[in-house]
């Protein structure tokens, strides 16, 4: 049942539909194009920025004819200069002619005679401007007149207009504005339909020149070329030759605009990337204003997206009121664009006849786009959810906050009924295999995490956001467990361990360790000898760059044959049974349970204790890389510790039962007993360490301070801390640090122990506590040689029943190197296990390839023979290492 009413899309604010929301007008855009004069058209100012270089050169304005989609270039309306040409009087052979200048935005109507030269035209302009002739260039039909030619060479015709590209004495940059104009004037001829030889390759040319000239160490320098590019108006003049009918010139456009894309990337650093946001910005919003979606639209939303998301600067970038920057307004069409094709894709999945679903590119576009206004949003609320009564406060986005608001509730309402379907195909089909998942589903996982990051801004939106994982918690694991991958972000999904199970859990935490290669050659190696097994093995383990570790390990015990994963999971266990023995001083077992172990505070009686506590750092993290179950368990105070987490009363009962008594007697005890001092308790603890008893204060002057019953919780408190957390910090910490050179991120040694529940990590580390069940074992056996119903095979499942548990433990180590099972059992270890029929003779013992898990043995005569075989490997001091590869 769903814990909320879908919104209609026209209860999202006006002005934000995907499809029409926030479209900027075409003519909004300048392109230095020349044409006729159209009186029908009608004339709209360039919409400018008062530091934009478009006040030192101006070009014709771009309009759109609404009855077609072909752009219409016009003028805008100016004051005429009247004056008299240099001529001594208007005939009618004289010409009347337009030109804009660059000058205030004027227009000034000219008269000349046909065969007076360009030059002369210049030289006039000088007069009225000031403007040295040599940097003046008039434009007309696409084309620069050359100084020599005359107007009738030019074929001006009678109320023509040209276009003056020129430059003030103190415009910047003069280079970069040539070349630009050079790529416009090319593609103004291109869309008048003139032959132009390699029309793209010409275009990429400037592009490129404009981005090697374009400074790289200089931000305000950067900044000044791009902005020459908006002044010049080359991306419209792109965006008009992708919208121009003439053969050839869409696709030219089209590599073109992917070209500048790829090249602001490539061509500049990711601290300059923000300078390209408002170029790529105003192609999206021409091509969307023009054309319906297509792959070159995409790309560019894409782009820009990607261009937001990369940049790290001041989030003063994205404010709205400052002038010339880029506003939360500009954002917003996209991600109600993304948001109603995500809609639509989820709408698709929840069709059982297609395998439809969102497609990664549109979540990924998505989450560019709303992670800077996330962001914004919390800087705004100064990262205090918004209040239910919100849209009364005076907040900057209103409009905006709810429009997000309604976006979430949207999404979340369709990700409910996805989740809904994916748990009913589950129990459908009854199966967790791969065939049972679809492509489709994939990127739910992705969705959810940007609705998670919305919910924070809103109050009651978390709550209610994780009331729908929680009901939905089987379809959520089992997704997390199918389409999870190594590099994605984790995190969000363990801050609620609720809405997740141990397969969960354990799968997103061993995503943090690296991935074990197969290449034997990029495994470290070791060549260890086992009557110095755990001094050898710190030498190879703790002495070398945790990066050679990643990759793997390969073991091989000196004088023996055998080698592959077999001996790698022989080694894992024993060398873990050496660290925590308690003989050797580095861990201490708890009272009440002694698979449980926490660090030794008088480890320190050897000198090297602290290395070896980051060596066993590294051998846990390495044992649950492998996936190999060591039969060692930590105790709370250990585990808490490691996941950086507080140590309260309840969690020693384990490590130290009679503390744990003592304290709990002394916080229940009468207060006026306490205060009475009939216990004799001051504020201090006594140590025992290798024979000798000291006493350590618990705080300053604490000898001289009784405990009472005002202040026995501080005292209790005091002493766990002392005891469980001053006492090892040490040795705590060296232990994370080894630990943390295994994870793929040291920084994430933490979160790992803090993802998990301690019961989650007993299972990886120690694996079933069950007795290992021989019906589940003869069940993940298969045969070579053998058949079921052979007389050994008969007799071998009656000797392993008869056997003990730990016997069949011991076989089971023999047989495979696994001596504790996966909490799954059998069916969690890596393949099948398998009898093979030896040829040897019946008078051999049976064999093994634990690397494989299979046994071998000669088919024995009788039941009695097959016993006493078995019985002797069983043996613990015969099994270890009896395998041969």
């Amino acid at each position: 049942m769903s814990l909320f009413p879908s919104p209609a899309v026209d209860q999202f604010p006006n002005g934000y539909d995907h499809r029409l929301s926030s479209k900027r007008k075409f003519d909004d855009y300048a392109l230095a194009i020349g044409d006729e004069q159209d009186d029908e058209t009608p004339l709209v100012p360039v919409r400018m920025r008062k530091d934009d270089p478009r006040h030192h050169v101006h070009h014709p304005v771009t309009t759109v004819d609404p009855s077609s989609k072909a752009p219409v270039f016009s003028f805008p309306a100016s004051h005429v200069d009247s004056r008299p040409s240099s001529s001594a009087s208007c005939s009618s052979t004289r010409l009347q002619f337009f030109i804009r200048m660059f000058s205030q935005g004027n227009t000034m109507v000219v008269t000349a005679n046909p065969e007076d030269t360009v030059k002369s035209l210049h030289e006039r302009i000088y007069v009225m401007t000031g403007v040295p002739v040599m940097e003046q260039r008039l434009i007309y039909r696409g084309k620069q007149l050359q100084l020599e030619q005359s107007l009738a060479d030019c074929d001006i015709q009678n109320d023509a207009s040209l276009q003056l590209v020129g430059r003030m004495r103190s415009t910047d940059h003069p280079q970069t504005w040539q070349v630009m104009d050079d790529m416009v004037s090319l593609i103004c001829r291109l869309c008048r339909g003139e032959m132009v030889h390699s029309p793209s390759k010409s275009i990429k040319d400037c592009l490129n020149k404009f981005f090697t000239i374009t400074p790289k160490d200089n931000n305000e320098a950067v900044h000044a070329h791009l902005q020459i590019f908006m002044a010049s108006s080359a991306h419209a003049a792109l965006v008009m030759l992708y919208m121009s009918p003439v053969t050839g010139n869409k696709q030219c456009a089209d590599s073109s605009i992917r070209h500048f894309l790829t090249s602001c990337r490539s061509a500049l650093s990711k601290e300059l990337h923000s300078y390209c946001i408002p170029i790529v910005l105003e192609f999206c919003s021409l091509l969307r204003n023009v054309v319906n979606e297509d792959s070159l639209y995409t790309s560019c939303r894409s782009t820009l997206g990607m261009l937001l998301e990369s940049f790290s600067g001041s989030l003063a970038l994205m404010l709205p009121k400052v002038e010339g920057l880029i506003t939360m307004k500009d954002i917003f069409p996209f991600i109600s664009e993304l948001a109603g094709h995500l809609t639509a894709e989820l709408d698709s999945s929840l069709d059982s006849t297609t395998s439809g679903g969102p497609l990664s590119s549109d979540v990924r576009d998505f989450t560019a786009f709303l992670n800077p206004l996330r962001s914004i949003f919390e800087h705004l609320c100064s990262r205090v959810p918004v209040s239910a009564d919100w849209k009364k406060k005076d907040y900057y986005h209103p409009r905006e906050m709810e429009f997000l608001h309604a976006i979430f509730n949207d999404l979340l309402y369709k990700m409910e009924k996805c989740l809904i379907r994916v748990e009913e195909s589950f129990a459908a089909t009854g199966s967790g295999e791969d065939e049972f998942f679809h492509l489709g589903w994939s990127q739910y996982l992705s969705i959810l995490k940007e609705l998670n990051g919305i919910s924070k801004l809103y109050q009651g939106a978390e709550e209610q956001f994780w009331m729908v994982l929680r009901n939905r918690r089987s379809s959520l694991c089992a997704l997390i467990i199918r389409f999870t991958r190594q590099n994605d972000d984790h995190q969000w999904l363990l801050e609620h361990k609720d809405v997740t199970d141990f397969e969960s859990r354990r799968h997103l935490a061993m995503m943090m360790f690296p991935e074990v290669k197969e290449d034997y050659e990029e495994l470290h190696e070791m060549l260890i000898d086992r009557s110095h097994l755990l001094a050898e093995s710190f030498e190879y383990i703790a002495r070398v760059d945790p990066e050679s570790l990643h990759a793997g390990l390969f073991m091989e015990f000196k004088n023996e044959e055998a080698t592959g994963p077999g001996v790698l999971r022989e080694w894992f266990f024993l060398v873990c049974q050496d660290i925590f023995n308690p003989e050797n001083a580095l861990f201490v077992p708890c009272t009440n349970d002694r698979r449980r172990f926490f660090p030794n505070p008088a480890s320190r009686v050897d000198p090297l204790h602290l290395e070896y506590f980051s060596f066993a750092g590294r051998v846990i993290a390495l044992a649950l890389m492998h996936k190999v179950q060591v039969g060692i368990v930590f105790d709370r105070v250990f585990f808490l510790q490691l996941a950086g987490m507080d140590i309260s009363l309840e969690d020693i009962q384990e490590a130290d039962p009679c503390l744990y008594s003592s304290c709990k007697k002394i916080l229940e005890m009468d207060a006026e007993f306490v205060d009475s001092d009939a216990l004799g308790l001051t504020f201090v603890r006594e140590v025992e360490e290798l024979g000798s008893r000291r006493v350590v204060e618990l705080c300053p002057d604490g000898k001289n301070i009784a405990v009472n019953s005002s202040n026995r919780q501080e005292y209790v408190n005091l002493l766990i801390h002392d005891r469980f957390i001053t006492s090892i910090s040490e040795q705590v910490d060296y232990f994370s640090r080894g630990f943390s050179h295994i994870l793929s991120n040291s920084r994430l040694q933490k979160f790992f122990f803090k993802s998990l529940e301690l019961v989650d990590l007993d299972w990886m580390l120690y694996g079933s506590e069950s007795p290992i069940c021989v019906e589940d074992w003869k069940a993940h056996t298969e045969y070579n040689g053998y058949r079921e119903s052979d007389p050994q095979i008969t007799w071998f499942w009656e000797i392993v029943k008869e056997m003990s548990a730990e016997q069949r433990k011991e076989l089971l180590f023999f047989w495979t190197s696994v001596k504790y099972l996966p909490v799954e059992g059998f069916r969690g270890l890596a393949s099948r296990l398998c009898i093979y029929k030896s040829t040897e003779p019946c008078e051999n013992l049976p064999s093994s390839h634990t690397c494989f898990y299979r046994i071998c043995f000669p088919p024995y005569p009788s039941m009695g023979e097959m016993r006493k075989r078995l019985n002797f490997i069983t043996q613990e001091h015969v099994g270890c290492s009896f395998g041969t590869w």
